[in-house]
């Protein structure tokens, strides 16, 4: 089973609309766009752009939205193009538009698999911004995967000195960490949040106990969220409902993922959080439905997570053939996955 990774690049695609100004006039195809892809509508922003650069709309922000777009759908080789694109309509001089297209390129260059590129960007950027948070912890990102400990260190302690969100910044460092290997250092920054810091959300509280095996203190905290939620209650449901799951209450769980889903159809996470919170209790058949259900909302940044889940699915209820059809063209699609040619062989046994 995979969860889906990379939430800060979920949390990137958000800081689109709020930069997107940078002294440059949006028009309106470019405003829809930006307002499509707060709504994880990709298809309709990407349509919204494409109709801005016809309509002879602001070149560099039509490229830029596009690039977004790309990246939220998880399409890295268009993305970077676009990002080029933006940059080769920018002004004379480099400013605080193409710093961002800059950044959002290495993003799409990490994602893409080339991490050397998406350094070089990022160093060009940090040396032009020495306040840059955002790239301090993205090039910190890059260096723990690449085994440089004290390098990664380094730039998230100056990632955290220059945010204005050293919580939500804390929160990402601590996944990153976790996700490579270093996971007791991740929780130190967790438990000096809880030590040191009197302000925190208890939206902010849950998600930090949640991450320390607090399930307790976590469901409390993410239950008085839940309740004062004006929005991005998706989020405030994905980790309550994962902290019940901890508490061995996946029933109360999947109540909390439909009841949202109830209220937000279009959440791919959400559907895909129900379907292993099914898997987990057994429910084999409603667990294919929400892997489904997902899939048909064609968001392609949780494709492969799902396809994949959709086959563990498929396999625990016992159609064997199914899986196997699944896995031959999940494969054609991912060949590099390694946990997917070990499930290959074993289904192949079946």
């Amino acid at each position: 089973m995979k969860k889906n990774k990379g939430l800060f690049f979920g949390l990137l695609l958000g800081m689109a609309v709020t930069a997107a100004g940078c002294g440059h006039k949006e028009g309106e195809n470019i405003k829809a766009g930006f307002e499509a892809v707060e709504l994880s509508d990709y298809k309709g922003a990407l349509q919204c752009f494409e109709q801005a650069i016809v309509s002879g709309e602001d070149l560099e922000l039509s490229y830029r939205g596009c690039g977004i777009t790309y990246l939220g759908m998880a399409d890295y080789e268009n993305s970077i193009t676009a990002f080029e694109k933006a940059l080769d309509n920018g002004g004379i001089f480099a400013g605080d538009l193409e710093r961002d297209i800059n950044f959002y390129m290495a993003t799409a260059l990490y994602k893409n698999g080339q991490p050397g590129e998406a350094a070089k960007l990022l160093d060009a950027i940090i040396e032009s911004d020495k306040k840059n948070a955002d790239a301090y912890f993205l090039r910190g990102s890059i260096l723990i995967e690449e085994a440089d400990y004290e390098g990664g260190i380094y730039n998230f302690e100056q990632a955290i000195a220059n945010t204005t969100d050293s919580h939500g910044m804390k929160i990402d460092i601590y996944e990153v960490l976790a996700g490579n290997g270093y996971e007791e250092k991740g929780r130190e920054y967790l438990t000096r949040m809880l030590d040191e810091e009197k302000n925190l959300s208890d939206y902010e509280q849950g998600v930090v106990y949640f991450y320390l095996e607090d399930y307790d203190n976590a469901r409390n905290h993410l239950e008085v969220a839940k309740q004062s939620a004006k929005k991005e209650k998706g989020e405030i449901v994905y980790m309550l409902g994962r902290t019940y799951e901890q508490l061995g209450d996946s029933n109360y769980a999947g109540v909390l993922y439909s009841e949202y889903l109830g209220e937000a159809p279009e959440d791919a996470l959400i559907y895909n959080q129900l379907g292993l919170c099914k898997l987990a209790s057994g429910n084999y058949n409603e667990a294919i439905h929400a892997f489904e259900d997902a899939l048909a909302l064609e968001d392609a940044s949780m494709a492969q997570t799902l396809r994949y889940n959709q086959i563990v699915a498929y396999e625990r209820a016992g159609d064997f053939a199914k899986a196997k059809s699944l896995m031959n063209a999940y494969l054609s699609s991912y060949p590099d996955d390694e946990a997917a040619q070990r499930e290959a062989i074993f289904l192949s046994t079946r």
